[in-house]
């Protein structure tokens, strides 16, 4: 496992790929993420039961003689909000459509060689679009069709996520210091509320405590 990072990370991107040079090619085209790279599905499975990413970057064609698309299934299972990019040179029509298809399928497929301005746009696409976002999304759609009420559990469960999912997006590689007096108000909740959110995303490490040091005392 080749593990690389930046002082402040975006995001925590897990690449299954085997390739040295795709490798290179990945850590400069993705600096101020932090890259975690496997060689094989078997590798990427271990390496989610210690820390599940932010995103999936899937070879198709991997050390051992592996095959990144057979790995959807289970890598879906084990992270099932976490966008998965599949990349490949030699999937052809019906394999990319297979790869983007179902329950347990990739959301996007890019073709070898791969276009760095490209990857970058779907990468950021990714982590804006799908995973938490995908998933406020479709809690909100049950909640409506449930006919949930506004201060059932459930519904304040969906709206502490949807609410530290805007932040994680916005403070993510941030330069500065938030205001967490303007984040109450825009978000309408207490800065106690804002402080919890940001303890827990520091805490279950999705954003780097550098982002507010002083996270580990929340207001009184």
């Amino acid at each position: 496992m080749i593990e690389t990072m930046s002082q402040r990370t975006i995001a925590d991107i897990l690449i299954v790929e085997d390739d040295p040079a795709q490798i290179r090619l990945y850590s400069k085209a993705l600096r101020g993420y932090r890259l975690t790279c496997v060689a094989n599905g078997t590798a990427a499975l271990v390496q989610i039961e210690k820390e599940i990413p932010d995103l999936i970057l899937l070879d198709h064609v991997l050390a051992g003689g592996e095959r990144g698309t057979d790995f959807l299934p289970r890598l879906k299972d084990a992270a099932a909000h976490v966008p998965i990019i599949v990349i490949s040179g030699t999937l052809d029509i019906k394999g990319r459509l297979g790869a983007l298809q179902g329950s347990r399928s990739a959301h996007y497929v890019l073709e070898k060689p791969v276009d760095v301005h490209e990857l970058k746009a779907t990468v950021q696409r990714a982590l804006d679009e799908c995973g938490l976002d995908e998933a406020v999304r479709a809690l909100r759609s049950l909640e409506r069709a449930e006919k949930i009420e506004h201060n059932e559990p459930e519904r304040r469960f969906t709206e502490r996520l949807a609410r530290q999912n805007e932040l994680l997006k916005r403070l993510r590689g941030a330069a500065e210091k938030p205001n967490i007096t303007h984040l109450a108000a825009e978000f309408n909740v207490s800065r106690k509320t804002i402080l919890r959110d940001l303890h827990d995303l520091i805490q279950r490490g999705q954003l780097d405590e550098s982002v507010y040091p002083e996270w580990k005392a929340p207001e009184d």
